[in-house]
């Protein structure tokens, strides 16, 4: 039996040529993050970084001060540093008002004499709610170190808490390259990049912002040099950005090629249109289906009911009542053990964790959350990797193995809430959302 179906080819396109030797998954944010600053240590040549954010706090400064340090001791040192425009000049959500992070980067810039290790903010749009830069990746010298964490205390695990991704270091010049190259050859040269560690300087206007959009949504990472050699593992880059955008179409053509089985990993159940369709009619196949969500307790906008209720805090439970709904129309399926259904929960810990796997041959990393946001709003990107000699099996399993490690595997979907059983502010708030239809607007925009 032919791997894909005639109907939906395999994902095309000019992939890396990688040894799976030089292909290494962590399993946790700690070996993340000294992994991070090891490289950062040992750079010589270039150290370039794209990150939503870099907070200021223990994690993040960790990072930064990492950085101008290797920059003082080896001058030569190519360093650029990307993260999102708007998202650096805000304080955090629910913590009243506060400079943002552009501040913090302004200051120590200052303390290290100016200008050494530059920030870059990338507006995709004018305004933050609309989208943002969910660009991952950090280049350093050969390496590329993918992960869908950004820069902080918990996705550092700096402190009790950590918040669960996926990491992947990938030795590879070629690669690296191409990354380096979208990052200082498509975002650097538009006026609507601006400075976040240099005072003064103008906001980027909105033909700016439109301008760089519209440039990206044309744009994609330099391909390989050469088709992909038998018995290496193929890596492919991918971004895309709005509607109908170039990588939601590989999302959709990798699922819908999968002959035997799925896995599915997203913090953030409210699937777009298009990817749920896909599900349901691989679940009608017959097909092994796996989807691994975050507990509501495990969602970053989780707040318990003993503290204050705040608006964003309705999220976790209007995701776990997606998933509800997804689970009753397919309790057949999750019956009969082919729908898989896992909550991700770990004592105070938060799930962020997103990824594909498909017929132990395919699989995409990526910071993509699979969400109509993604899917429309932000600048996304991911990595499609092909192992058709299946050379990384051992370290695929052992990685699945980690993330179901703290799962609960669901019998039936009564074992999930519903709206009678929330916080009463919860309960109020989603009812009348519900009642005017404004349900669906958030599950678009957040």
């Amino acid at each position: 039996m032919p791997l894909f179906s005639s109907r939906r080819p395999a994902p095309a396109g000019n992939g890396f040529a990688v040894d799976a030797a030089n292909i290494h998954v962590l399993h946790d944010a700690k070996s993340f993050h000294q992994q991070l600053l090891l490289q950062i240590a040992q750079a010589q040549q270039r150290i370039h970084l794209c990150s939503l954010y870099l907070q200021h706090d223990e994690g993040g400064e960790s990072i930064l001060l990492a950085l101008h340090q290797a920059k003082q001791q080896r001058p030569q040192l190519d360093i650029r540093i990307f993260v999102d425009f708007h998202r650096a000049r805000r304080g955090l959500i629910g913590a009243g008002k506060q400079a943002g992070n552009a501040q913090w980067y302004q200051e120590l810039s200052a303390r290290f004499g100016g200008e050494q290790v530059p920030i870059y903010g990338v507006p995709v749009q004018t305004r933050e709610l609309f989208g943002v830069l969910h660009l991952k990746g950090f280049v350093i010298d050969d390496w590329l170190i993918y992960s869908g964490a950004s820069l902080n205390n918990v996705y550092l695990h700096v402190g009790e808490r950590y918040r669960f991704d996926r990491y992947h270091l990938i030795r590879d010049r070629n690669l690296a390259d191409s990354f380096s190259h979208y990052l200082c050859q498509q975002l650097l040269p538009s006026p609507g990049v601006q400075r976040l560690d240099v005072a003064g300087l103008p906001r980027p206007g909105k033909d700016d912002i439109k301008s760089l959009r519209q440039r990206l949504a044309g744009y994609d990472y330099l391909p390989a040099p050469t088709t992909a050699e038998r018995g290496r593992i193929s890596i492919t880059p991918l971004s895309g950005v709005g509607k109908d955008n170039r990588f939601n179409h590989r999302i959709e053509q990798l699922l819908g090629s999968a002959q035997h089985r799925i896995t599915l990993c997203t913090p953030y159940f409210n699937p777009p249109k298009s990817i749920l369709r896909i599900l349901q009619k691989q679940i009608r196949n017959g097909l092994q289906v796996e989807i691994i969500v975050g507990d509501k307790t495990a969602n970053d906008f989780y707040t318990p009911p003993s503290e204050p209720f705040r608006v964003i805090s309705a999220l976790p439970y209007l995701y776990e009542s997606n998933l509800r709904r997804f689970a009753k129309r397919n309790q057949s399926a999750i019956a009969q053990g082919k729908l898989q259904l896992r909550l991700w929960q770990h004592e105070h810990n938060s799930y962020h964790l997103k990824g594909i796997w498909v017929d132990q041959t395919w699989q995409l990393v990526t910071g993509n959350n699979l969400n109509p946001r993604a899917f429309r709003l932000d600048l996304e990107n991911g990595l499609l990797l092909h192992d058709p000699a299946g050379q990384l099996l051992q370290q695929t399993a052992a990685e699945l193995d980690n993330i179901r490690r703290h799962t609960k595997l669901l019998q039936h979907y009564r074992q999930l809430e519903t709206l009678r059983d929330y916080p009463a502010a919860v309960k109020t708030l989603l009812g009348r959302l519900k009642r005017i239809r404004l349900d669906r607007l958030l599950n678009r925009l957040l």
